[in-house]
């Protein structure tokens, strides 16, 4: 299979995360990783390659916890118009994105 290009919208908590940020800023390369409300969250907007969003966000998760394992993966994957969601391994719904859908749009309608 071929290489797909993702849009990446997560939240990460962690509970050592001086342990977790170096691991984001290098796996994280087009894209930004910023603090996100509190000390121990991320937030992630990031462009990735890969062959399905499983498992680029297997990948993700599983770098992050080979630090700290009390590491959490809340993710949104969108590519060629199908948004999949996760909550650290798990698959939590897959749908159409909207037209002129961003996961900016997403989280200021939900009160992200």
């Amino acid at each position: 299979m071929a290489n797909r290009r993702y849009s990446l919208s997560a939240v990460i908590s962690t509970d050592d995360p001086e342990a977790v940020r170096p691991v984001l800023e290098r796996l994280i390369v087009r894209g930004s990783v910023t603090t996100g409300g509190s000390a121990d969250k991320f937030r992630v907007r990031a462009e990735m390659y890969g062959v399905s969003a499983r498992d680029l966000n297997r990948d993700l998760l599983s770098a992050l916890r080979r630090v700290e394992k009390r590491t959490r993966l809340r993710s949104e994957w969108t590519s060629e118009g199908t948004t999949e969601r996760f909550f650290d391994y798990v698959p939590k719904s897959k749908r159409n994105a909207e037209p002129g859908f961003s996961s900016a749009a997403s989280e200021a309608r939900s009160g992200r």
